[in-house]
């Protein structure tokens, strides 16, 4: 029989070798901890939406009734999964600072990534960071990758958006939106209207990877306004989202009215209905 991990660990010769497999175990140990903690909390939450008592799930699962309402009300969110499972990497875009002539977040990109980041670690996940390149590299055949990147700062994401048999980008005179293929809606920025208007549109989807092997989530408005509202829509209703489409592909326009003096979100909704992509 194969030595455990702790026998192969503790065997090691080396102590600092040893301290750094036992570090990267016990990372690898805490993110098993927080994702069964997650599915035990599910499944006791969708039992009892299917009519299962709390006291029969107890009995059948050799548990007392007082740790099953423990379990149901404590420890990671299920809808935390929605985001990912273990560790997410949280990518946003830099740009060309002309005065500096180095490469930079903006403050609204840097807001949005930042705000979905500290949601992420609210649900136990394990967060990293990333950027899209200047000249718009983005490795997208990664697991647990969150977007924030519309279609004009990178080529991977104009073809991964492409992908959405749905929502689309489309450009005209008047500059970016998006385009509900469905009913023929189009959803535009608020600065495109005469006289300008504090709102914008975005778009929030789950697409495949190009290599096929996967899902990324997709976060993008027509400006970076419209990327915090849709951070601030998932911060309210990620628990609801999640109950329409779980890990699946899907797509769908959220609608933000914003505060003109400082950017943020003062209202955000769903602009269209959330589609599924299972049957395009």
């Amino acid at each position: 029989m194969p030595p455990s991990d702790l026998e192969r660990i503790a065997a090691m010769g080396d102590p600092y070798l040893l301290i750094r497999a036992a570090t990267e175990r016990l990372s690898i140990a805490q993110q098993e901890v927080t994702e069964l903690a997650r599915l035990r909390r599910r499944v006791i939450q969708e039992l009892h939406a299917q009519g299962v008592s709390y006291a029969q799930i107890a009995e059948q699962a050799g548990l007392s009734r007082g740790r099953i309402h423990q379990i149901k009300h404590t420890g990671p969110a299920p809808e935390g999964a929605f985001l990912g499972v273990g560790t997410v990497t949280v990518v946003t875009p830099l740009r060309l600072d002309p005065e500096r002539n180095r490469p930079v977040v903006a403050l609204d990109d840097m807001r949005s990534g930042k705000r979905l980041e500290d949601l992420a670690r609210s649900f136990g996940l394990t967060v990293a960071s990333d950027n899209v390149s200047v000249d718009g590299q983005i490795d997208l055949n990664r697991p647990g990758l969150l977007v924030i990147c519309g279609p004009r700062m990178a080529e991977a994401m104009r073809t991964a958006y492409d992908t959405d048999p749905v929502i689309r980008w489309e450009r005209d005179d008047l500059g970016w939106l998006l385009r509900d293929t469905r009913t023929g809606v189009a959803y535009r920025s608020g600065s495109q209207v005469d006289p300008p208007q504090p709102t914008d549109s975005a778009y929030l989807g789950r697409l495949p990877r190009p290599d096929g092997k996967g899902t990324f989530l997709a976060i993008a408005g027509i400006h970076p306004n419209g990327s915090l509202g849709v951070v601030d829509l998932l911060a309210s209703e990620i628990a609801t989202i999640w109950g329409q489409v779980g890990d699946k592909r899907f797509s769908t326009a959220v609608a933000v009215e914003y505060d003109p003096a400082t950017g943020e979100p003062v209202r955000t909704q769903l602009a269209s209905p959330l589609y599924r992509h299972e049957n395009d």
